[in-house]
């Protein structure tokens, strides 16, 4: 059938409303224009050069520790420590000395520590501090600066400074004095958390210097490293480990105790202990590689990461020239008279086929195509409304309104860059189809025979089993089944004592407090967040005690917040995507129970209103001052700050930890959606199908990537209208994501679930969570196949504590109990 000849400039008017058809032209060519106006804008985003891992540089790392208001607290530092210095060693440089001088000078330091005086207190923790920051005042380039703090945060560590300091962070946690001083001031500064800002400085320090491994680093050095990890890792001394200190941290300040806490190092600190403690993204593929070994699984076909690496980034979606203008104007009825049969013809076609997806409750309302432009502001209302408490049903989407893309054609690279996967329920499901259609009946969960099935099938189900693949989480199911079936004759399961282990055990009880509170500061530090909905303070460790007088200092506080709550952002994602990953290798069961309550406190929600935003610009904000950054503000004199210099920031093509933190959500977003239909659905409730194609615009391959994964898992719920007007996003979506060989995803014909299916799927899956964890961690409920004693002399020897009044009463008790009481000697013995 021939196209529609789209009407001209000089067409006709039809039906005699010319004047209509005009102003209706004009309005929808003059939209086109906008659309195809901010897709060119877009076009011209470079591909950004941007390496995954697991931290940004370890310069950068140790500068976002310290905000710009902390200036000035450099030179404290120096100042407090060269006074302690003169007094202990004269005419001497700390470079100067040699190690055994250093190391008695650090033990005399750790002993000044042990005073009353808080004032003195701190004077020497400062003193410390500025060993940790490298003694920059002599030194002469920032090399030298890094070089020196690595070399002190070793002999720190190794003198007990980490101990030492651990021991204050446990008294300035429990000062309720200044806990109380903080809630009684209506304005919070950094000057109210001084003493607790130098504490976790130096831990931080000294966990990532120690942290980052290098070729040329001694014996001794890594084996302070291992030493230091098994510190962090395991309980010491009855304490418990010290990532669930940071966590009682954090849940402390959401909870409003102790508004003074320096949220900012607190969450950075957590992040890396835990990154240092399980492991960082790579050596998670290493762990994964390892556990399929164990298991007798085949090894994996690809490294994720650097398949990743070495995908190239696609063109944006953009709008072109014909497919807007042959949704604009109509054809006129003169070019369409001689083919009216054929016409009518085809619609009638069309609408028999369209009976069929007239009630199903999934399939999206298609939308007129002047409707289909979606405005920022409807996903923002949608989202904003869900952030407390989500009381809608997130199973009955509403009608979709995504803006249409063009069917152009990009040149794609031979060959597609994953191998494809098949799981065993997917094969059986096929079997299933299979054998209803062609014999008539089931064999259950059989995949081996064939009889009475055509050879197409043979070959089909062939192929299917070549692409299986089990995943480790398959064989933990498995396993967890086959405990709860049968308890006695497997045993009491043998759990290893791993990191992650420990770290689940210690979050287990007060995980969805843990949980809350990290998204609470997530969506306070958010860009899209309205100030009105911020329960929390966190920037009571950014702003100074005397507020900013003149524009100049009003923008430098400006770029130091904005600075403040990336970073926050970037530790919370980060950390939130690392326990997730890390619980799934460990046992499945904890990363859905992870996962659970995250979606519960409205994590979904909450990612979708960070993307509902111009990602493009968040990704190449400028929120930096080189000068101020460490170490270069601790070696060169601070240059003449302007406005202008401030406005034009840095020459970087991007913002590293932006860029991070955006791919580290969508990861985050990716992993509590994937399998889970009624997850997927909340996707498509909170119309996220717009607001993710925006974020396509950034050309970095990774984040590419994961957005299309979100977009792949639900086109088969936007309707056929959204799918036709987004052919570009389709095939980028076949040519990237992986293929699932049975996967119906770019048609949506199979979509026969209802909600309580869904509802049905949550709820067992809470089920299985909760009886892991009460088979697993719970040791206080008397289980029906505990051991028993049934030795008759034992039981009757055990001696009974009976009341003082039990020999007044007893010969009524065997009288109302054993003689009134009739005995049927022979059910006795037939019941045993």
């Amino acid at each position: 059938m021939e196209e529609p000849v789209v009407a001209g400039a000089g067409s006709p008017p039809a039906n005699g409303n010319g004047g209509k058809g005009k102003q209706a032209a004009s309005k929808g060519q003059e939209a086109f224009r906008n659309q195809r106006r901010e897709s060119e804008g877009s076009v011209d985003c470079p591909t950004l050069e941007f390496e995954y891992g697991d931290a940004d540089g370890h310069a950068a790392e140790l500068s976002e520790l310290y905000s710009y208001t902390e200036h000035l607290e450099f030179t404290t530092n120096r100042r407090c420590f060269e006074e302690d210095f003169r007094m202990q060693v004269q005419d001497k440089e700390w470079l100067e000395l040699e190690e055994e001088s250093q190391k008695t000078y650090v033990m005399g330091l750790l002993d000044r520590l042990e005073v009353v005086s808080r004032e003195r207190r701190l004077k020497v923790a400062r003193a410390v501090l500025y060993l940790a920051q490298g003694t920059f005042g002599e030194c002469d380039s920032e090399v030298d600066v890094l070089h020196w703090s690595r070399y002190n945060c070793f002999l720190l560590y190794q003198m007990g400074t980490f101990s030492a300091f651990l021991e204050l962070l446990h008294m300035e946690i429990d000062n309720s004095q200044a806990c109380s001083s903080a809630l009684r001031k209506p304005a919070i500064s950094i000057a109210d958390s001084a003493e607790l800002r130098v504490l976790l400085s130096v831990m931080y320090l000294i966990v990532e210097n120690i942290r980052l491994e290098r070729e040329t680093d001694s014996c001794g050095w890594r084996t302070a490293r291992e030493t230091l990890r098994t510190e962090l890792s395991f309980s010491m001394h009855n304490e418990e480990p010290f990532a669930l200190l940071l966590f009682s941290m954090v849940t402390k300040f959401c909870s409003g105790l102790a508004p003074h806490f320096p949220i900012k190092k607190v969450l950075l600190l957590l992040w890396k202990v835990v990154m240092f403690t399980l492991g960082g993204f790579e050596h998670l593929q290493t762990l994964k590689v390892q556990k399929r070994a164990e298991l007798g699984l085949p090894p994996l076909a690809e490294d994720s990461i650097q398949v990743v690496r070495s995908m190239r980034a696609a063109s944006p979606p953009s709008y072109t020239l014909d497919l807007g203008e042959s949704q604009l104007a109509p054809p006129p009825p003169s070019k369409l008279r001689g083919r009216r049969g054929s016409r009518r013809q085809l619609l009638t076609k069309q609408d028999s086929l369209d009976i069929y997806n007239e009630r199903d409750l999934f399939k999206a309302e298609e939308p007129a195509p002047e409707e289909e432009e979606e405005s920022p502001g409807d996903g923002e209302r949608a989202l904003d409304g869900e952030l407390d408490l989500l009381e809608q049903d997130p199973l009955v989407p509403p009608p979709p309104s995504q803006t249409p893309l063009s069917a152009e054609r990009v040149a794609f690279p031979k060959g597609l860059p994953w191998t494809p996967k098949v799981r065993q329920k997917d094969i059986e499901h096929f079997l299933e189809m299979s054998r209803n259609k062609f014999i008539g009946f089931t064999l259950g969960q059989d995949t081996d025979t064939l009889v009475g099935l055509p050879r197409p099938i043979h070959e089909s189900v062939k192929t299917l089993k070549q692409h299986k693949y089990i995943s480790i989480a398959d064989v933990q199911i498995k396993n967890e089944e086959e405990l709860e079936k049968c308890p006695m004759s497997l045993g009491e399961e043998v759990v290893p004592e791993t990191p992650c282990e420990i770290l689940y055990q210690g979050l287990l009880y007060s995980l969805p407090q843990y949980m809350i509170a990290l998204l609470k500061i997530l969506l306070a530090a958010a860009p899209t967040s309205k100030a009105k909905t911020e329960s929390i303070n966190i920037l009571a460790d950014v702003l100074p005690e005397e507020m900013p007088v003149t524009v100049l200092q009003s923008m430098k506080l400006g770029i130091d917040v904005n600075r403040h709550k990336e970073i926050i952002i970037k530790s919370v994602s980060t950390l939130l995507l690392l326990l997730l990953k890390h619980f799934r290798l460990n046992h499945v069961y904890q990363f859905e129970y992870v996962s659970q309550h995250l979606v519960f406190a409205n994590c979904i929600p909450l990612i979708l209103k960070f993307f509902n935003q111009n990602i493009l610009s968040y990704i190449t904000a400028k929120n930096s001052i080189s000068a101020l950054d460490y170490p270069c503000c601790t070696i060169q004199d601070l240059p003449e700050l302007t406005t202008e210099s401030l406005e034009a920031g840095d020459n970087s093509q991007f913002c590293w930890r932006n860029l991070f933190s955006c791919i580290n959500l969508l990861r985050l977003l990716n992993k509590l959606t994937k399998w889970k239909h009624s997850r997927t659905m909340m996707l498509v409730v909170f119309k996220s199908a717009p607001i993710l194609k925006r974020a396509l615009k950034v050309k970095q391959a990774m984040l590419q990537l994961y957005v299309l994964k979100l977009l792949k898992i639900q086109t088969k719920y936007l309707g056929r209208q959204w799918r036709k007007s987004n052919m570009k996003t389709m095939s980028a979506i076949y040519q990237k994501v992986r293929h699932r060989m049975n996967d119906d995803w770019a048609y949506g014909n199979d979509i026969d679930a209802r909600p309580w299916d869904f509802q049905a799927e949550e709820c067992t899956l809470r089920a299985n969570i909760e009886a892991f964890n009460s088979r697993r961690y719970d040791r206080t409920q008397d289980s029906e196949f505990s051991p028993v004693d049934n030795c008759l002399q034992s039981v009757l020897g055990q001696r009974l504590d009976l009341p003082e009044d039990f020999h007044y009463s007893y010969e009524l008790w065997l009288e109302r109990e054993v003689f009134s009481q009739p005995i049927c000697w022979e059910e006795l013995l037939q019941s045993h």
